[in-house]
């Protein structure tokens, strides 16, 4: 039933800054833009990764009545090949520590850690992920 994440998207008070942010961490600009023509942007999207997961940021005035301003819950890993690389590159522009490197065994490792804007950004190394990416 499930196949694989179609769009993960975050929420921002400053969306550009958002854009901006994501955009320089990822090396890639977002290939989508809503509502465009000349208004201000209310979603970017970004298509990243092996399968080219889509990264949704979203202006937080859409966000669903209730949605917790504090980071918590479920907890979306992307897999990295250098976890300690990649926790010392966000923290240098600005991602602040959630979930310290730990590693979980057989050669798994995780981390998280919040965005500039308050989202939760997990990254992992996983073994599985690279068996799965070589078939």
């Amino acid at each position: 039933m499930l196949r694989g994440p179609a769009t993960i998207n975050f929420w921002a008070d400053d969306l550009e800054a958002a854009r901006k942010w994501y955009a320089e961490l990822l090396g890639v600009e977002p290939y989508f833009e809503r509502p465009g023509n000349g208004r201000p942007a209310a979603y970017y999207e970004f298509r990243i990764g092996d399968h080219q997961a889509e990264l949704g940021l979203i202006d937080r005035s859409y966000a669903p009545p209730g949605l917790p301003r504090d980071p918590g819950g479920v907890i979306m890993h992307w897999h990295v090949d250098d976890v300690r690389a990649a926790l010392d590159r966000l923290s240098s522009m600005g991602a602040r520590p959630y979930l310290p490197l730990t590693e979980r065994g057989e050669g798994f490792v995780t981390a998280a850690v919040i965005d500039p804007f308050g989202n939760v950004l997990g990254i992992m190394y996983n073994p599985h992920y690279l068996e799965v990416l070589g078939r």
